[in-house]
């Protein structure tokens, strides 16, 4: 896709306001495919994220016969603002979860099989905890670079909570964890120019998609969440098919945290993207390409066995 391609609005891309069960209005989108189906993808993206990022993978898969669906979270990109500064905020993960299990059960309803959910970073943590939390039925799920947990620099499992726990602290709670809009290792999220250059056009485009950086409270829920999500696999482990796959060069994801709980998702594909950052659906074309196939291929035994 050319860089101006990357930068608009397919022609059959729609944009909607949906409405959470408490009345919160969400952002959503859809792309349909010309001819029948192969199937459905719900798409979740990660912290701070908002689709436009995403609109040239959405092409893709549109392309090879997949409808496309999904949402901006909860205080996100299109869907308001949780934080006064715009900074990515949440009190507790179960508003994720509740706005993920509605939208996804509305979405079943009206989209052909296969189901199957790929989510990224945060997306994939929450998509992963409401599938073992049997919120979702699905039939298959991809998870790219989980946040199953976090590392921050030397810092990750107990180290990391304790760390996180601060958050609950009132005087820190809506506090930035850094200064600035960017991240603080841009080129660890993606070693790709151009398309980190688009994610700035979007920003500069449409300023109210934008967010700042986590809060305190932000790292204290997503700790708590990642704690329950534990549990969760250690109580009921998730059998629904899946793939994860991980970059070499991630800055952000606790590596050790997706190997403890493998022995808990027995039916999930493992990968790892080489000369990859965070972002691996807009890094470089080719390790994006490396992970792209490994999902077309994921999602071609999917739909191969929706017809059993």
């Amino acid at each position: 896709m050319t860089l101006s391609a990357r930068r608009r609005v397919p022609d059959n891309f729609v944009v909607r306001t949906w409405l959470a069960p408490d009345g919160w209005e969400l952002r959503s989108f859809g792309q349909g495919v010309e001819g029948p189906a192969k199937g459905s993808l719900l798409f979740l993206g990660g912290r701070g994220d908002f689709f436009e990022k995403y609109l040239e993978t959405f092409e893709h898969w549109a392309a090879i016969g997949w409808g496309v669906a999904g949402f901006d979270w909860r205080g996100q990109g299109g869907s308001g603002r949780l934080h006064p500064a715009d900074l990515c905020h949440i009190e507790d993960f179960s508003a994720f979860l509740g706005d993920l299990a509605a939208f996804a059960a509305n979405w079943r309803a009206q989209t052909s099989r296969p189901h199957v959910a790929i989510g990224h970073s945060m997306g994939a943590h929450v998509l992963l905890r409401a599938v073992a939390q049997g919120l979702l039925e699905l039939d298959g799920i991809v998870l790219l670079s989980p946040m199953i947990g976090i590392r921050a620099g030397l810092l990750r499992g107990r180290a990391f909570n304790g760390v996180a726990a601060l958050g609950r602290a009132p005087a820190l709670r809506e506090r930035a964890l850094w200064r600035g809009p960017a991240s603080p290792l841009p080129a660890r999220i993606t070693s790709c120019p151009e398309r980190h250059d688009d994610k700035l056009w979007w920003k500069a485009q449409h300023p109210e998609l934008a967010r700042g950086a986590p809060t305190w409270g932000w790292l204290a829920a997503a700790a708590r969440s990642m704690s329950a999500l534990d549990r969760q696999l250690r109580r009921r482990p998730v059998t629904v098919p899946g793939l994860i796959l991980r970059a070499a060069r991630d800055p952000i994801i606790d590596v050790e945290a997706i190997r403890r709980v493998r022995r808990f998702l027995p039916c999930f594909e493992h990968g790892v993207i080489k000369q990859a950052g965070h972002e691996l659906l807009r890094e470089r074309d080719v390790p994006r390409a490396e992970c792209m196939a490994r999902i077309a291929r994921f999602l071609d035994e999917r739909a191969w066995l929706s017809r059993e």
